[in-house]
């Protein structure tokens, strides 16, 4: 874990800075071990976080410039709300600056960090290209380390670093297997994860952008890392696959992100019944009783349950949330915590209110609506643009998760900030190109 940042730094001193960013991201979440030391006056050093400070004191030795080319836009305010909405969280809680200073800046190395370094790393099409194979290769390392553990359990983490991760084993144990955690927090985070790779490369594989890896024929890559993602067992992030591949080739077929458009707005209008209190949780379970099994309908239906009573605490405070410390949980009479939060937009929500929950979803989902602005889904099935365009389906996706787990992976983020960079980058280029073309135009006429 104190190794890293050398570490890091050498990828710096030995790569191009946009591999050795992608290299620093996806190793770190891959392998690094779920630690936490305590900084005093700084949030915890964990291995994102070491990752972030790695490539900050990086970037400050080796590319300094890099810093002054961050041009603050529309498409940025989102997430700088989010971070330091839990600022004004704890003012108003009467919590104290102190408290709120502090949460802010745990916000922004969690988030704003992350976002930043995409901002200015990975934004063009190139820079998502390398993103995007990382997350496929990614996805492969991790196949037989996946395939280890659900033979004999999650035990890899025991024997490497000597301690388990903190979850429960009735998670671990699905359909009569077991379901791999390898280095991250849950099985979840594990399926998400292999989802995100598996839609990257179908995507990969059929436009053409990459045939081979490793001198392995991609085709067979892809084969394989479908195989073991349905060997996982995990059930929500099948279907996440089904949506994101549903999204990619209709949009090939047909020249349209329409679905992708009706996702997005799917996902507001759940958020926005959430929040005002209009509760539609049980027409969802209802709906899709027939194709899961029951104990998983049963799983989501106490999901909701708990989602309606920290809804209800959550209005009490409905602009700026309850703050940190527990406050927007809810308590017995002897004062226990009655509530489970397994959704993350619910506990941005109850800590940080609508101002919080609007300013996330707006920083997640704003850069994918700019992206389609300038590359329509006629251009995604070309070789350039096809990295870019699964990145931003998966960006949604993972919103679309938000709404059932709470599951940060910073990489997600740094998507976030290259996506963004892309379509800010794309806009100021076509106001060069339609100034261009008006003076030709003017030309002519005179």
């Amino acid at each position: 874990m104190f190794g890293w940042i050398p570490a890091v730094l050498y990828l710096f001193m030995r790569f191009p800075a946009q591999w050795a960013i992608v290299a620093s991201f996806i190793t770190a979440w891959l392998f690094l071990p779920l630690a936490e030391f305590p900084l005093p006056g700084l949030p915890d050093y964990t291995k994102m976080s070491a990752t972030c400070y790695g490539i900050l004191l990086a970037t400050f030795i080796f590319d300094a410039k890099r810093f002054s080319s961050f041009q603050l836009s529309w498409l940025d305010l989102p997430m700088l709300i989010w971070c330091v909405c839990p600022f004004a969280s704890s003012i108003s809680n009467s919590l104290g600056p102190y408290d709120g200073f502090s949460a802010a800046l745990l916000q922004t190395v969690t988030w704003g960090v992350p976002y930043f370094l995409g901002r200015i790393y990975l934004n063009n099409l190139n820079g998502l290209r390398r993103l995007a194979i990382g997350i496929f290769a990614g996805g492969l390392i991790y196949i037989p380390l996946c395939l280890v553990e659900t033979r004999i359990g999650p035990q890899l983490h025991l024997w490497i670093y000597g301690f388990t991760q903190t979850f429960d084993w009735g998670t671990a144990i699905r359909y009569g297997g077991y379901r791999p955690t390898v280095f991250m927090q849950t099985g979840l985070m594990v399926g998400a994860w292999m989802m995100a790779a598996a839609l990257i490369g179908v995507w990969l594989w059929k436009a053409g952008v990459i045939r081979q890896l490793w001198a392995i024929p991609i085709g067979w890559l892809v084969a394989a890392l479908l195989v073991t993602f349905v060997l996982i067992k995990s059930t929500g992030a099948w279907f996440l696959l089904a949506i994101g591949i549903v999204i990619l080739f209709l949009a090939r077929c047909f020249r349209t992100a329409f679905v992708l458009l009706l996702l997005i707005v799917s996902i507001s209008v759940y958020l926005y019944f959430g929040v005002t209190g209009i509760y539609i949780t049980d027409q969802v379970a209802s709906s899709i009783s027939g194709v899961v099994p029951e104990e998983r309908v049963e799983s989501l239906e106490f999901r909701f349950n708990n989602e309606e009573l920290l809804s209800d605490k959550a209005r009490e405070r409905i602009i700026f949330g309850w703050g940190g410390w527990g406050r927007n949980r809810i308590y017995d009479e002897w004062g226990k915590d009655i509530s489970i939060t397994d959704s993350l937009w619910i506990i941005a929500f109850g800590a940080n209110g609508a101002v919080g929950l609007l300013s996330l979803t707006a920083s997640l989902l704003l850069p994918v609506i700019g992206f389609l602005r300038r590359y329509p889904a006629s251009l995604w099935f070309n070789p350039k643009v096809a990295p870019a365009a699964a990145l931003a389906v998966l960006l949604t996706l993972y919103m679309l998760d938000c709404l059932l787990n709470a599951m940060i992976n910073p990489i997600y983020t740094l998507v976030c900030g290259g996506i963004a960079g892309v379509a800010l980058k794309q806009t100021r280029t076509s106001k060069v190109v339609r100034a261009s073309s008006s003076v030709k135009q003017r030309y002519l006429v005179q």
